[in-house]
C-alpha cells in the first residue's frame, strides 16, 4: 500500500526505503572488494585481528578496518569484543574452497566485462542497443574467446551458481529417470557428473565447444565415470547427438535473443526422437509483477544482467511456449524446485 503524502512532503519511511535500495549497490561492492582481497579465505580458521589481516592481504592496516566494519555492518562479518573479525554463514560463502562458494560470482558481476555493460544502460534504453557491444565494439561471447583469465572466472562463476544457489535441483528432480542425457552447453558436468555417481545405470554426454569438451575429459576421467561419460565438442546451434532420452538445457536459453534461442531448440528438436523429453531449466517470469513476491526483484535484475551484457532475456511462461511452438516442441509441465529456476518439461510435437 503506498503511504500518503502529507503537507507537501513524502513520508519519511519512503525516503528511507529509497536509501536502502541505494546502499545496497554500494553494499554490493564492498562485496566485491572482500573477495578481491580474498578475505573469507584469510578467516577460513577463525578470529583474526586487521594487522594480521593486513600483512596477509598486503593492504593499508587502517583503511583495511573501514572495510572490515563496513562488511560487518552489512552481515558478511562479525567484529569481536577485542576488535577482531570473524565470518557470518553468509560470509562464509565467499570463501574459495567450499562447494557451492558465491566467491567466482561476486568476482564476476563487477568484472571489467560484465560490470562496465551496466555503465551503458542509460544508452540501451534510450537506442535499444545491447549495452555491452556499445561499450566493447564485440559482443560478451567473441571479447570472452579473446581472455582467457576471463573465461575462467566465468566458467568457476557458472559452476558456482550450479553446485550452490541450484545446487539442490539434482536432489529435488528425478534425473535418474532417464538412461542418457545430453547436457548441451553443459560446460565441465557439474549438473548431472554428481547424479551419475549416484546411479550406475545412467549415461551422460556433456556437449559444450571443442575446448571446453577437452578440459570436461579430464574432469570425468578424474571421478571415475569415462566408461558412462563422454565429453563431446560441436556447435548447438547446428547438430547435437541424436536419440538420447533427455536433452537439458540449463541457464542456455536465457544468454540468446529469440532468434537464436529458436535456432538452438531447433537443433534439440532434430535431434530428439519421439519419445525424448527437452528439460528447459530457466527462469519463468510472471505476465504481472506481485508486489509479495520475493523472488520478483531477483528474477527483474537478472533480465535486465542478460540484457545489458549477452543481449539475452528471461521469459514468461506465455513467452517460452511461442518460441517451443515455432520449434515443433510443447510444454507438458513446469516442475518448481527450490532454486531461482524453473524445470521445463517438453515433448516434441
Amino acid at each position: 500500500m503506498a503511504l500518503p503524502v502529507t503537507s507537501g512532503h513524502l513520508p519519511h519511511e519512503t525516503a528511507v526505503a529509497m536509501m536502502r535500495l541505494l546502499n545496497g549497490a554500494l553494499a554490493a561492492r564492498l562485496i566485491h572488494a572482500a573477495a578481491e582481497f580474498r578475505i573469507a579465505d584469510c578467516l577460513a580458521n577463525g578470529p583474526r585481528d586487521v594487522e594480521s589481516l593486513a600483512r596477509e592481504t598486503k593492504t593499508h592496516a587502517p583503511s583495511l578496518r573501514r572495510l572490515l566494519r563496513a562488511l560487518a555492518a552489512i552481515g558478511i562479518l562479525l567484529e569481536t569484543d577485542d576488535r577482531r573479525y570473524t565470518l557470518t554463514p553468509i560470509g562464509e560463502t565467499l570463501r574459495t574452497d567450499v562447494p557451492g562458494s558465491m566467491w567466482a560470482w561476486a568476482m564476476l558481476v563487477f568484472s571489467d566485462d560484465l560490470g562496465r555493460a551496466w555503465d551503458a544502460l542509460s544508452h540501451a534504453v534510450r537506442t535499444g542497443e545491447n549495452a555491452f557491444r556499445h561499450i566493447f565494439g564485440v559482443d560478451y561471447w567473441a571479447r570472452l574467446a579473446s581472455r582467457p583469465d576471463a573465461a575462467r572466472l566465468f566458467d568457476e562463476a557458472m559452476q558456482s551458481l550450479t553446485q550452490g544457489v541450484g545446487g539442490l535441483l539434482i536432489t529435488h528432480y528425478p534425473f535418474h529417470n532417464y538412461n542418457w542425457i545430453v547436457d548441451v552447453a553443459g560446460g565441465n558436468g557439474s549438473l548431472l557428473l554428481p547424479v551419475v555417481l549416484r546411479h550406475p545405470t545412467m549415461r551422460v554426454t556433456v556437449f559444450d565447444l571443442p575446448h571446453v569438451a577437452d578440459a570436461t575429459r579430464a574432469q570425468i576421467e578424474a571421478a571415475g565415470l569415462a566408461d558412462r561419460c563422454e565429453a563431446v565438442g560441436g556447435d548447438m546451434f547446428t547438430s547435437l547427438p541424436k536419440g538420447a532420452d533427455a536433452y537439458v538445457l540449463k541457464g542456455v536459453i536465457h544468454d540468446w535473443d529469440d532468434r537464436e534461442a529458436l535456432a538452438i531448440l531447433r537443433s534439440c528438436r532434430a535431434a530428439m526422437s519421439a519419445e525424448s523429453r527437452l528439460l528447459l531449466i530457466d527462469r519463468v517470469l510472471p505476465e504481472r509483477i506481485d508486489p509479495r513476491d520475493d523472488s520478483a526483484p531477483g528474477n527483474f535484475i537478472q533480465d535486465m544482467q542478460m540484457w545489458l551484457n549477452v543481449n539475452g532475456r528471461e521469459r514468461t511462461e506465455q513467452e517460452f511456449r511461442s518460441l517451443l511452438a515455432q520449434a515443433g516442441l510443447r510444454l507438458s509441465r513446469t516442475v518448481s524446485v527450490p532454486s531461482p529456476s524453473k524445470v521445463m518439461e517438453i515433448n516434441p510435437i
